[in-house]
């Protein structure tokens, strides 16, 4: 099995357009939370999400492409060959909603193969792309399979490019299952009451230690385990008792040739809804018994950025493990019910070289990921 390094990484969140800023505000323990003005949020059961300003629709076309454009600005070159995987619950839903409101939108973006045509024509590359689609595990899967890829040799070099967007049509629908929390989402916390949405983008260029090595590129850090499993129990609700969640993390450690002990830092789904925050604290007490390991969640501060979170999850992974930092989880003041592992509203150091990062979603998918720090 070959080694897959992560060589380059970029986001934008509401925190901010670039990686560094949304870093820096996130251990200042900021949100992005705020009351939305995109559109008229005032008959749902929340009227705040994490958005991005300055989002200009060019040509009736969706809010979705200058997220990638401010994502790929500055985004170095692509080694030739490099495949293209793109993880999106909803792709460009807000040019479907104003098509059915009678509006002008550009019809051709609605399917997925709009974003990916855009997006495999923006950088040049001879692979159309696929889109994985697992709900909010979706980004988390899709590096999962590009690692997959690149260790089994089927490819040298992958990009992973994840993105959604806040519309009215993710908004009700949340609202809808009375899953937000009007006052921010609270990941953790004693008195969590729903999630936040949120909206932003990450790309990852995963590549194999010796393509990367033959460029002389050493690597910001690499995926080093991974691991999925179904808890099949209910549509949106996980498994009380974390059985998916717990595969997932088990598989992922096996895959790592590592174990309990050697994880430092877990960077949780937390969502702040009752039940996923109660199911993932079970998951972790099955995975890790006693062994308290500091645990945080970024929902808090950039929102649930759905199929886009696992994506924007790694980039942050690594650079906490880079500057021995997990990042605090905005919105937590007071431990949950049951919750031994230390969440804090500020900056928790942290030792050793692995991180998991997770991620559970609808239908009851699971996946995790063991991010490894890189060399010195």
């Amino acid at each position: 099995m070959k080694e897959v390094l992560i060589t380059a990484t970029a986001s934008v969140t509401g925190l901010g357009p670039d990686l560094e800023t949304t870093w820096r505000r996130l251990l200042a323990g900021e949100t992005a939370v705020r009351p939305i003005l995109r559109f008229d949020a005032g008959r749902y059961s929340a009227r705040n999400a994490s958005w991005i300003e300055g989002l200009e629709s060019r040509g009736n076309r969706s809010l979705l492409f200058p997220i990638l454009e401010r994502l790929l600005e500055g985004f170095g070159p692509l080694p030739p060959g490099c495949r293209l995987l793109t993880a999106t619950t909803k792709g460009c839903i807000d040019t479907f909603e104003r098509v059915r409101k009678g509006q002008p939108g550009v019809i051709d973006d609605i399917p997925i193969s709009g974003p990916l045509t855009w997006l495999a024509s923006r950088l040049g590359l001879n692979d159309p792309g696929v889109n994985v689609s697992s709900a909010c595990a979706s980004s988390t899967m899709a590096v999962a399979r590009a690692a997959a890829m690149i260790a089994s040799g089927r490819a040298d070099a992958v990009l992973v490019v994840c993105m959604d967007l806040v519309s009215e049509f993710i908004l009700s629908g949340f609202s809808s299952l009375q899953a937000l929390d009007p006052d921010g989402c609270r990941p953790f916390d004693r008195n969590r009451n729903g999630l936040s949405v949120g909206e932003g983008g990450a790309a990852l260029l995963m590549m194999s230690s010796e393509k990367a090595r033959g460029k002389g590129i050493r690597g910001i850090g690499s995926v080093v385990g991974w691991g999925a499993a179904n808890d099949a129990t209910h549509v949106t609700a996980p498994a009380r008792d974390g059985c998916g969640l717990i595969q997932a993390v088990r598989l992922a450690m096996a895959k790592a040739s590592i174990g309990p002990d050697d994880i430092s830092a877990i960077n949780a789904h937390g969502t702040g809804t009752v039940y996923n925050d109660a199911m993932e604290v079970t998951a972790f007490e099955s995975v890790f018994g006693s062994r308290r390991i500091p645990l945080n969640s970024l929902k808090g501060a950039i929102g649930h950025t759905m199929g886009a979170a696992g994506g924007i999850e790694v980039a942050l992974g690594l650079r906490s493990l880079t500057d021995r930092t997990l990042p605090p989880t905005a919105g937590f003041r007071e431990p949950m019910e049951r919750c031994g592992f230390p969440v804090s509203s500020l900056p928790q150091p942290i030792g050793g070289i692995y991180l998991l990062s997770t991620n559970s979603g609808f239908g009851g998918i699971n996946a995790a990921l063991i991010l490894k720090r890189g060399p010195e």
